[in-house]
């Protein structure tokens, strides 16, 4: 047990670890009866975060349907295209600008540009992929063609 115990470098007594682990425990639990206004400091730099769109993709016999949360956001301020097989759904949400003789005192919802990509599978037909934007949400329809849809064949005999 001696690697355990040394003397500090002013040689004024003996090092004990766990007597520091419990003053440490003793300051964090210090931290947690405090107000949480006292924890954050007043220059607390605002960082954005990287805004990526929630998505759910769902199949039914008729098609495909992409739908992406974008809450805040205007028909305008997407763009939806098709391209070699990948469907790209894209737009900007800006961030609110300060009014005079107002201030952010705190900022977590994420603003900025971004882009989702999805392969989309080769039964969809292209030219018939319609979108829509609704409440924040936006559906993107993929109908699959009919070469794709289930076909009973009857057997003869």
């Amino acid at each position: 047990m001696n690697g355990l115990v040394r003397r500090n470098p002013a040689g004024l007594g003996v090092w004990d670890p766990f007597r520091e682990l419990d003053e440490m425990r003793k300051r964090m639990a210090s931290l947690w009866e405090r107000p949480l206004e006292l924890l954050e400091a007043p220059s607390e730099r605002m960082e954005l975060a990287e805004w990526r769109p929630l998505a759910d993709i769902t199949e039914d016999e008729k098609g495909y349907l992409v739908k992406l949360e974008l809450p805040g956001m205007k028909r305008e301020e997407v763009k939806v295209s098709m391209e070699s097989g990948v469907l790209t759904v894209s737009g900007e949400r800006k961030l609110e600008k300060e009014e005079k003789g107002k201030k952010f005192h705190r900022v977590e919802r994420a603003y900025g540009s971004f882009s989702r990509a999805f392969v989309i599978p080769e039964d969809v037909v292209a030219d018939k992929i319609d979108a829509q934007f609704k409440e924040g949400v936006l559906e993107v329809h993929l109908p699959k063609g009919e070469h794709a849809k289930p076909k009973t064949i009857e057997v003869k005999g």
